[in-house]
């Protein structure tokens, strides 16, 4: 009779072994990450379509995404990294994301926003001071404009002169 139940026992114990629970598994594997979060998260990564966080695990906030641990940022950018959404690079303990076309796509979905608002990294930027021309560029002549198209250094010679060697013939000469 003993002998009979011993077999039962020995599966019970390798499925309970082989075949972790799956609160277990899921603990692995996946973090939960609170939607309001998540969704600060994405909104400030599509704004300015590039995030950094560095790399600490116990900080108690990301110091861009207030109110938000900053291993939540992490593992949340990692699982966008891991379907292609996003680049990452690494360096210095900090790690840098950048948007992928298919990340603002994505977003642009999740966050249910009207194709007309892009990232940051997107919007051109106008520059204020694009009607002043650079100095020499073109704009009003300046005293180094005029040597430029005559070819003289501004000291009497050009450079073919100095080429040449000293003036009256070879020079190296010495005589008795």
């Amino acid at each position: 009779h003993a002998c009979s139940q011993f077999p039962t026992q020995v599966r019970r114990i390798r499925s309970f072994l082989g075949n972790p629970s799956p609160i277990a598994s899921l603990r692995k594997s996946t973090m939960l990450i609170p939607k309001k979060n998540r969704v600060a998260i994405y909104e400030h990564l599509f704004r300015d379509g590039v995030m950094v966080a560095k790399k600490d695990f116990n900080a108690p906030k990301h110091p861009e995404v207030q109110a938000v641990p900053n291993l939540q940022v992490i593992k949340a950018l990692q699982s966008l990294r891991s379907r292609g959404y996003v680049t990452e690079k690494f360096a210095w303990r900090h790690y840098y994301w950048y948007l992928t076309n298919d990340g603002i796509q994505y977003l642009r979905d999740y966050l249910h926003l009207p194709p007309e608002i892009v990232p940051t990294t997107l919007k051109r930027q106008v520059r204020p001071d694009a009607g002043r021309s650079r100095p020499g560029g073109g704009g009003q002549p300046g005293k180094y404009d005029d040597q430029r198209r005559t070819g003289s250094s501004g000291r009497g010679e050009d450079r073919d002169s100095y080429r040449r060697g000293p003036p009256g013939g070879a020079g190296d000469e010495i005589e008795d």
